[in-house]
Order: structure tokens, then C-alpha cells, then sequence
């Protein structure tokens, strides 16, 4: 094991949101490899113990678990306030809870619609503001927020979702300048489909874009933001094809783009 008093986040402790599996749980190992402390928040607290023993076991860190719904209405305010009772303080905030629903706008009901923004925006807001202030005092640490390469396009067949994740990348890019010359550091991952509950939850794996795009595992996703946050990278989109495609977009013909984008989000036929 790396001895804690030489790696970069010696000191210093993570808020990862969605650490109960997928990006989540890899981002939270990136972390403590580097020796960050974690507090680790889904809603499955079994899920979560299982992730703070494995990680505090290989690499030595303090891993706190608090499950909370994010998605609850006031689900920010009452993990922070959790987590000042527990007298911990959050260097870096990784804001990685969301999900997402492929359809049509009315092929899900209001509530999951409005629970993906609650989620996927406001949550991550709610967060954000409440750590921001501390953070930029400190002159370290920072945010990484997880959007998705829907974020470069509307998403017909997945509107809400895709529009969401739009904001987070506008969001991101605001801090990010406004951080700058701080010591703070702001990114945004973009990752393209990646291997995780995601799809499942979101029923993407039925439709076009499992053909139109390759499914990453998401350790190697979550290895590239992080290591784009440590540089300060405003934007992380994982994978070439993804990097080239999010690149292709803002030369298209908007139509083109809509129509290319239902395509891919329609169900298979196969």
C-alpha cells in the first residue's frame, strides 16, 4: 500500500453522490487510491457499506456512508447537515447521481420526469452551492460533475434526460471559470453508453445507440475524469469515437442532428 502521507489527497475527503455502484463506485476507488477519505451516499446503505469496506481495507482511507434519496426535496440540505453532525468537512464534491428514461415524452409518468430533473439538476445544484463557498476558501479541491455526451445535442426519444445533462455541462463550465486561478478545480465527464445499472434503469440497452456507439466499462471511464479533474479539464468526454462525435455536432445542420439523435435513441428492430 502507497503510504497515505505521500499521495496527493492526504488530508482531504470526497463527497461521492451515486456511490453505490457503476461510475460512482469506480470515481470513489480513484479517489482513495489517491488517498482521499470518502463519504459515500446512495440510497442502498448495504450496497454502500460493502463499497466503504472494500475501499477503506485496500487503500487505507476513512470511508463514511450515509444513505440519503437525492432526489427527495430537501435531500441536499439533509446530507450536509449529516454530515456536519458528523463534524466531517467535503473538499471535493463529486456530483454523480442521475438517471435517465429512453421514450417518448409521455411514455413515463410525470413524476419519474420530474424526479429525473430533481435528481440530475437540482440535487447537484443543492450540493454545490451548500460545499462551494468552503471549498473556494480552502484554494483545493474542487468538483466533478458527471453530464454525459447527451449533452452536446437535444435528445429526442430521451428529452428530458438529454437536456438535463446539458445543463450540467453549462453549469460546469460557468465554476469552472469562475474557480479560475483559485486552486479549485471544476470538471465535467461526458461519458458516451458505459457499462453500468444506467441502462437497465433507463432502457437504453432495447434501442438504437447499443449499435451506434461501443459500451465502455466504467472503470476506465471513471480513470478519465478523474484524471481530467486533477488536471483542471474543464470538459472529460471519454473514448475517441465520443470525442469525435461530441466534436461533429456543432458543425451539423441542427435538423440533422435531431433526426440522427431520434435514430439512434428509436427501439431496435432487430
Amino acid at each position: 500500500m502507497t503510504p497515505v502521507t505521500s499521495r496527493p489527497g492526504s488530508g482531504q475527503r470526497a463527497l461521492v453522490t451515486g456511490a453505490s455502484g457503476g461510475i460512482g463506485v469506480d470515481l470513489a476507488e480513484c479517489y482513495a487510491r489517491d488517498g482521499y477519505d470518502l463519504i459515500l451516499t446512495a440510497r442502498s446503505e448495504e450496497a454502500l457499506e460493502s463499497v466503504a469496506a472494500r475501499l477503506s481495507g485496500s487503500f487505507g482511507v476513512k470511508a463514511a456512508v450515509i444513505a440519503n434519496d437525492l432526489g427527495a426535496i430537501g435531500g441536499g440540505k439533509k446530507l450536509a447537515d449529516e454530515i456536519a453532525k458528523r463534524g466531517l468537512s467535503v473538499d471535493v464534491l463529486v456530483n454523480n447521481a442521475g438517471f435517465g428514461h429512453a421514450g417518448a415524452l409521455t411514455t413515463a409518468p410525470l413524476a419519474t420526469s420530474l424526479g429525473m430533473i430533481d435528481l440530475n439538476v437540482r440535487a447537484l445544484v443543492e450540493l454545490t452551492h451548500i460545499h462551494w463557498d468552503d471549498i473556494l476558501k480552502r484554494g483545493r479541491g474542487g468538483v466533478l460533475n458527471v453530464a454525459s455526451t447527451a449533452a452536446f445535442q437535444p435528445g429526442p426519444l430521451m428529452a428530458i434526460y438529454y437536456a438535463s445533462k446539458a445543463f450540467v455541462l453549462s453549469f460546469s463550465e460557468a465554476l469552472w471559470e469562475e474557480a479560475r486561478g483559485t486552486g479549485v478545480r471544476v470538471s465535467c465527464l461526458c461519458p458516451g453508453p458505459t457499462a453500468s445499472g444506467f441502462r437497465e434503469r433507463a432502457g437504453t440497452g432495447n434501442t438504437n445507440i447499443t449499435k451506434a456507439a461501443p459500451v465502455m466499462p466504467s472503470m476506465p471511464v471513471a480513470e478519465e475524469g478523474y484524471r481530467g479533474w486533477q488536471r483542471n479539464k474543464r470538459v472529460v468526454v471519454t473514448g475517441t469515437r465520443n470525442r469525435v462525435g461530441a466534436e461533429l455536432v456543432r458543425f451539423l445542420p441542427r435538423a440533422a442532428v435531431l433526426r440522427l439523435v431520434r435514430n439512434i435513441q428509436s427501439p431496435r428492430k432487430d
